[in-house]
């Protein structure tokens, strides 16, 4: 992966050099200038000061000296103010291609992320990481691992380049803090580990980026993530209020998916998501976004944990609680909320029901057995090789937990969907066989004892509308969102 930037082909660096010098003393001009818009609008004011742009620049000019001799001003500046009471930009000459190029090196060293700006802006990579000295590598949604062209090639340099992204990300790192998990500007999620003490081939970093809009469950479904009847079957659970959990590894999909099936949660519902690091995008306008903190230093005052950020979500009275992750013991406060009747929906590391289960009521957690079958369905997501020989996202399987039988010691679940590997095509056992379908929700359609299969024909129904929607081209998270609104008023969905 070779990144293309506006600088190639064109030599400014010693320009560069002068112009980094002046700018020293108009830093001030940066004051008050918080977002990155309003830096970029402060540095092209600045460049338009320092710079003259014409057609054809003196070669002086364009090695960067200035155009005479720079005299001492009135405010004992060189180089910045010249001639006696009055003060005026002595103006370095350079081509519109050399302001342009200027500009964006300007931009990316000292208000973006270096040498790393290309690949953030590449909305075709997915992830950014560096294990130490050597290359930098991505992993890129068309062809997957891919080795870039850029490298450190001493330890000096890439901790230096370390310490500068933790900087800018007001989280510094230190020997005594090595370890740091926070978020980009642009909602991006980055690892570091600085120092050769814990990672012996130097520094590493980590770059998970996410997308602006997040996807919607048709972008998925165009992927092959999942199908519309399983779409049309999460539609179901999550507007009945059920608990469910995305369970996978890393990087298989988990808070995608969890994004994209919020637009089935009914619109007027109120939502808290709780995270340590803001991941979870939703689009309704009730929404509490509430992330934990840890103190940055000694001093700070104590941090707010995910378990207390748990516990008031409690008094919030909301009708959906959305955890970004469960790794220890708000855990077992999830299942007491679920108890008490507030539909929760969380992201979870497992490979399958049997692990979540494990998981679930071992060290950390402790949920006790008696209440997992509060979870009423558990989401398997996962990265796969596909028949053709390639890699791709897939909810390999969507079960229902029934019942936990103390005398065996042993859960009942149903796998309503699965996927099959060979042929890559998800299979549909819970046909006619659905707990969750004929026992909780067929009533709440309207449907007797009697006709309560009756629901699988609101699945298909739902399936259809969805199919429907994305042959019309309504794909988008928002539109997709206000288009299911309007049906489910219509009572068409």
């Amino acid at each position: 992966y070779i990144p293309i930037e506006p600088t190639m082909g064109v030599d400014v660096s010693a320009i560069a050099e002068v112009l980094e010098a002046r700018m020293v003393e108009l830093a001030y001009l940066f004051e008050g200038a918080e977002t990155t818009e309003d830096r970029h609008e402060v540095l092209h004011t600045i460049l338009l000061k320092l710079c003259r742009v014409v057609d054809r620049p003196s070669a002086t000019a364009a090695s960067g000296e200035p155009e005479a001799k720079p005299k001492r001003g009135p405010f004992g500046l060189f180089g910045l103010f010249q001639g006696s009471g009055k003060s005026k930009w002595q103006r370095i000459e350079v081509s519109q291609r050399q302001f342009d190029a200027l500009e964006y090196l300007i931009a990316r060293d000292k208000i973006g992320m270096g040498m790393l700006e290309p690949f953030v802006h590449d909305r075709w990579i997915e992830d950014i990481s560096c294990s130490g000295l050597g290359p930098i590598f991505i992993e890129h949604k068309v062809f997957k691992s891919m080795r870039s062209a850029l490298e450190f090639v001493d330890y000096d340099n890439l901790d230096e380049f370390v310490l500068r992204l933790s900087e800018s990300i007001q989280r510094p790192v230190t020997l005594r803090n090595p370890i740091v998990d926070a978020t980009l500007a642009d909602g991006s999620r980055i690892n570091i580990v600085y120092g050769r003490e814990v990672s012996q081939r130097g520094s590493n970093f980590t770059i998970r980026k996410f997308p602006g809009t997040p996807l919607s469950i048709l972008e998925l479904i165009g992927f092959g993530s999942l199908n519309y009847q399983m779409a049309a079957y999460i539609s179901l659970i999550l507007e009945a209020g059920m608990n469910v959990f995305i369970c996978g590894e890393t990087a298989s999909g988990k808070t995608t998916l969890i994004n994209a099936v919020t637009t089935f949660v009914p619109p007027d519902a109120k939502i808290v998501s709780i995270e340590d690091t803001p991941e979870v995008m939703v689009p309704h306008p009730n929404w509490i976004r509430e992330v934990s903190r840890t103190p940055l230093k000694t001093g700070d005052g104590p941090g707010v944990s995910m378990l207390d950020l748990l516990k008031a979500a409690l008094r919030q009275r909301p009708n959906l609680i959305i955890i970004g992750e469960i790794r220890g013991e708000e855990g077992a406060i999830a299942f007491q909320a679920m108890q008490t009747g507030h539909a929760v929906m969380a992201t979870f590391h497992a490979a399958s029901v049997e692990k979540l289960i494990q998981r679930l009521t071992g060290n950390p957690i402790y949920v006790p057995k008696t209440y997992i079958e509060n979870l009423n369905v558990a989401i398997i997501q996962s990265l796969v090789k596909l028949p053709d020989g390639s890699t791709g996202r897939r909810a390999i399987s969507i079960s229902e937990i029934v019942a936990y039988d103390p005398p065996s010691d042993t859960f009942s679940f149903v796998e309503v969907f699965r996927w099959n590997q060979v042929t890559d095509v998800f299979e549909f056992p819970g046909d006619k066989n659905s707990f969750l379908l004929e026992e909780r929700i067929a009533a709440t359609k309207g449907f007797p004892p009697a006709k309560r299969q009756g629901i699988y024909a609101v699945l298909e129904k739902r399936a259809k509308v969805l199919r429907k929607l994305q042959e019309k081209g309504v794909s988008g998270y928002y539109e997709l969102l206000r288009v299911l609104s309007r049906a489910q008023q219509e009572g068409i969905f």
